[in-house]
């Protein structure tokens, strides 16, 4: 399946879980949001939300500075 992360497109295996996306992005350790199709997948829905062919991903890095 492919979906769309940031506007590019993401070969996956199907039934890829949101948890499964960043870690094969190196962001699994990382303070992110993630929204799919325009909705927020909150952190404790990572590991159970599987991802569909044609999703649209957004991965938001917080980044800290003042």
């Amino acid at each position: 399946m492919v979906v769309l992360v940031n506007s590019k497109q993401q070969p996956l295996e199907a039934g890829t879980t949101v948890a499964g996306l960043l870690e094969s992005l190196g962001l699994a350790r990382q303070r992110v949001a993630v929204e799919v199709n325009g909705n927020l997948v909150t952190r404790t829905e990572w590991a159970q939300y599987k991802l569909s062919d044609g999703d649209r991903v957004e991965v938001v890095s917080f980044v800290g500075g003042g």
